[in-house]
C-alpha cells in the first residue's frame, strides 16, 4: 500500500485534465463545517486549499466583554470532546493571575478529570478512524465506556458534554461518594474494552493497509508548522506539556510520553491508544494522591470568585455582598499580562489574557491546537487518494470547534 501511494505522489499528470471537488463545508466526512478545494487528477488529490470561518463565534472577542467567571462556558465549545480540560485550564490562567493558592487536593482532583477527559477525546478520534476505514463496529462498542466517564462528569457538575466543570479556585462543591464510586468502575472496565479495541484494529491487516503512510509527516515539517500533542509526538517528537511545563502537580506523577517514528494514521492512533494507558494509570496514582488529603478541602482560598455557602449568604452581610458581587461580576482583578498552557486532547491550549485591572479582560486570546496544525493539511494529502484525505483528516482530530472558534 505504502508502494502505490508513493507512485500516486510521483505519477505525470496535465494540470488541464484536473478536475475540481469541494470538500465541505456540509460534507458528513469533513466531521465538521469547514471546506477543502481539491484539484484532483482522477482519485487523486493534486492540490488542496483549506477554508475555515462557516462557523466563526468570536469567542475571544465575546469573552472580552464577560466577567472572568462567565467565561468558562466559552471554552466548553472549543473541543467539546474533552470540554472539562478546556475549563479548568482557563481557570489556571487566571488562578495564575491573581496568583491563588490552590490547595493539593484540588490539583489532583483536576489530574483526574482531565485525564479521564483526555480517554474520551481519543476514544472518539481513534473510533472515527476506524470508521472511516469501514469498521463501524468499533465506534459503536467503545462509545459505552465515554458514556461512563460522561456519568462521573454528570455527578459532578450536572452536565457531560459541555461541562462547565470546576470553578475559579476550585471546584463547585466536593465530590459524592457516588463520584468517587464510578470512577473506580470506569478504572475497572476501561481496560478489558481498550484491549478488545486494540484487537479488532491494531493488527487487522486491512486496518494496517490503510493507515500505513497515510496522510505522513516528519518531525521537521511537523515542528515547522507548530504542531503539539498527539500529532506532534506521532513524528517522533516527545513535546508534552505536562513534562515540559508541568501545571497541577503533573511534575508528581510518573508516566510515559508515547512517540511514533513516521508520523502517519497509523502511527496517529498508536500514540493516543497508548497516551488513554498512561491516562489510566495517572488517575490510579491521582487517587492514591487524594486520600492522602484533608477530604473536606475542594477549592482555595478565592473568595472573590467563589461562591460562599449558602447558610453564610443568609446570615452573614460580608458573605451576601460577596455572593451578590461575584454573580453580577463586578469582581476587578490586578493588572497582569499571562500566558498558561495545558496538554489539551489535540495539543498545546492556551490562554493569552491581558488585565487592565478591570472586570473583564482586556486582550484574551486562545491558542488552538487544531487551528495550527490544520495549516499542514493541505501539504500532507496532497499526492494520495480522496479516500486518504478523510483518514488523514479523522486522525488528525480535527475538531470544529476549536479550529473555528
Amino acid at each position: 500500500m505504502t508502494e502505490t501511494k508513493d507512485k500516486l505522489q510521483t505519477k505525470p499528470s496535465d494540470p488541464k485534465t484536473w478536475s475540481t471537488l469541494n470538500l465541505g463545508p456540509t460534507h458528513p466526512a469533513t466531521h465538521g463545517i469547514f471546506q477543502n478545494v481539491l484539484k484532483m487528477d482522477g482519485e487523486t488529490v493534486m492540490h488542496a486549499e483549506s477554508t475555515v470561518g462557516y462557523i466563526h463565534r468570536a469567542f475571544e472577542k465575546i469573552a472580552e466583554h464577560r466577567p472572568y467567571n462567565q467565561i468558562t462556558p466559552l471554552t466548553d465549545r472549543m473541543n467539546y470532546c474533552s470540554s472539562p480540560i478546556n475549563n479548568l485550564g482557563w481557570h489556571m490562567t487566571v488562578e495564575k493571575l491573581i496568583k491563588a493558592d490552590i490547595p493539593k487536593r484540588v490539583q489532583y482532583m483536576r489530574v483526574i478529570i482531565m485525564e479521564l477527559s483526555r480517554i474520551t477525546d481519543h476514544l472518539v478520534c481513534n473510533s472515527v478512524i476506524g470508521v472511516d476505514t469501514g469498521a463501524m463496529t468499533v465506534f459503536l462498542y467503545v462509545f459505552q465506556y465515554r458514556e461512563k466517564i460522561y456519568e462521573i462528569f454528570e455527578e459532578i457538575c450536572g452536565a457531560r458534554l459541555t461541562t462547565n466543570i470546576g470553578r475559579i479556585g476550585g471546584f463547585e462543591r466536593n465530590w459524592s461518594p457516588k463520584v468517587w464510586k464510578k470512577i473506580d468502575e470506569v478504572l475497572e472496565l476501561l481496560p478489558k474494552g481498550l484491549l478488545e479495541f486494540e484487537e479488532l484494529l491494531t493488527r487487522n491487516r486491512i486496518f494496517i493497509d490503510r493507515c500505513s503512510g497515510c496522510g505522513p509527516i516528519s518531525a521537521e515539517k511537523a515542528l515547522a508548522y507548530s504542531f503539539t500533542g498527539p500529532n506532534l509526538r506521532a513524528a517522533g517528537v516527545d513535546y508534552d506539556v505536562r513534562v515540559a511545563q508541568p501545571y497541577s502537580s503533573y511534575e508528581e506523577f510518573d508516566f510515559k510520553i508515547p512517540v511514533g517514528t513516521t508520523g502517519d494514521t497509523y502511527d496517529r492512533f498508536m500514540v493516543r491508544e497508548q497516551e488513554m494507558w498512561e491516562s489510566i494509570s495517572i488517575i490510579r496514582q491521582a487517587l492514591e494522591k487524594v486520600k492522602k488529603e484533608p477530604a473536606d478541602i475542594f477549592h482555595g482560598k478565592v473568595p472573590e470568585f467563589y461562591l460562599p455557602d449558602k447558610e453564610a449568604v443568609y446570615n452573614n452581610m460580608e458573605a451576601l455582598i460577596y455572593h451578590f458581587k461575584i454573580v453580577m461580576g463586578e469582581m476587578d482583578v490586578p493588572v497582569g499580562e499571562v500566558y498558561h498552557s495545558v496538554e489539551g486532547g489535540n495539543g498545546e491550549l492556551g490562554f493569552y489574557l491581558v488585565s487592565d485591572g478591570g472586570r473583564n479582560p482586556y486582550r484574551l486570546h486562545f491558542r488552538r491546537p487544531c487551528f495550527i496544525y490544520y495549516q499542514a493539511y493541505p501539504e500532507m494529502i496532497k499526492g494520495g487518494l480522496l479516500s486518504d484525505a478523510i483518514l488523514t483528516m479523522s486522525s488528525m482530530n480535527v475538531i470544529a470547534g476549536e479550529l473555528d472558534a
